[in-house]
């Protein structure tokens, strides 16, 4: 497997948990399953029979690399969206093809050298994810989940990872969700907590409801800054069925009872905590919970 440069964890705290969504090239997104809800971290309340969600059905659906990566090209040369263009990254990574390995290494090479030119405001080093999601996928391929995992498990603790490790962790089986939950629950350290629940939030795994549930409802309970629920409540958006977004209403009714999001230093534009979640459940989903809680089986 190619080794890319990993964000420190500083900057990958901040990232994956002060800002939930936030995008940095690899990225998570689902639309169309009929047993779980609709997500997306690059288009707000994404709807069928849109001009976004028939080009996001396009990319998704894509069999082939060729076209994903002309439409990559075609972001970096600012005629198409952008977020198009990380869409593309996504289905490439997903595809594993082998010769997608040479052409991650390309533009891997020039941005080490400073050399990939991106639409302004585009920082060309958050691309280093999804080309690194590339590798492994592959290096998936070639040597198993549990050699993925095992991997990614080793350096977990001193925070070398990144959100191509993140979206490949939640692609995994070979009990990826089940042994990092049991590291969370076992270490007393905040720190790796945090890391550990980060991970879980990529996870789709509906065993992991019932523990993300907890967080959410009682962060505290577990040492963990309030602020950090926020992970807890987008793990169960992302697992998306009818269960794990009812676990969510149910615990937000609990966290709410308590008081627990109460302190007003919590709050976000003019809302309180739990409002600034509910607000990113409908950018996210497209609909509110028990909306999704109706329609789906």
């Amino acid at each position: 497997m190619i080794r890319q440069r990993i964000l420190p964890l500083l900057a990958m705290t901040s990232l994956l948990l002060m800002q939930p969504g936030a995008l940095a090239a690899q990225i998570q997104i689902r639309f169309g399953d009929p047993v779980r809800a609709t997500y997306s971290e690059v288009h707000e309340a994404l709807r069928e029979g849109t001009a976004q969600a028939d080009t996001v059905i396009e990319l998704l659906g894509a069999k082939t690399a060729r076209p994903l990566w002309a439409r990559f090209r075609a972001a970096l040369a600012g005629a198409v969206n952008w977020n198009d263009g990380l869409i593309a990254l996504t289905r490439v990574a997903a595809l594993r093809d082998p010769g997608s390995a040479d052409s991650a290494a390309r533009y891997r090479k020039q941005i080490q050298a400073g050399a990939l030119k991106t639409p302004p405001t585009i920082d060309p080093a958050d691309l280093l994810p999804a080309f690194h999601a590339i590798d492994l996928e592959l290096a998936r391929e070639r040597g198993g989940d549990l050699a993925v995992l095992a991997d990614l498990l080793g350096r977990v603790p001193s925070g070398q990872y990144d959100l191509g490790d993140a979206w490949e962790f939640g692609r995994l089986g070979a009990g990826a969700a089940d042994s990092v939950a049991a590291r969370f629950l076992a270490t007393k350290d905040q720190g790796l907590r945090i890391r550990y629940l980060t991970l879980m939030s990529f996870s789709t795994d509906s065993a992991l409801v019932p523990l993300l549930a907890r967080i959410y409802a009682a962060p505290d309970s577990f040492g963990l800054p309030l602020r950090v629920a926020i992970r807890a409540s987008d793990g169960l958006l992302w697992i998306g069925t009818r269960q794990s977004l009812q676990a969510l209403i149910d615990a937000r009714a609990v966290a709410r009872s308590r008081g627990i999001f109460a302190d007003p230093r919590l709050n976000h534009a003019d809302l309180d905590f739990l409002g600034s979640d509910s607000s990113a459940v409908i950018s996210r989903t497209g609909r509110w919970l028990t909306d999704w809680v109706a329609r789906l089986p």
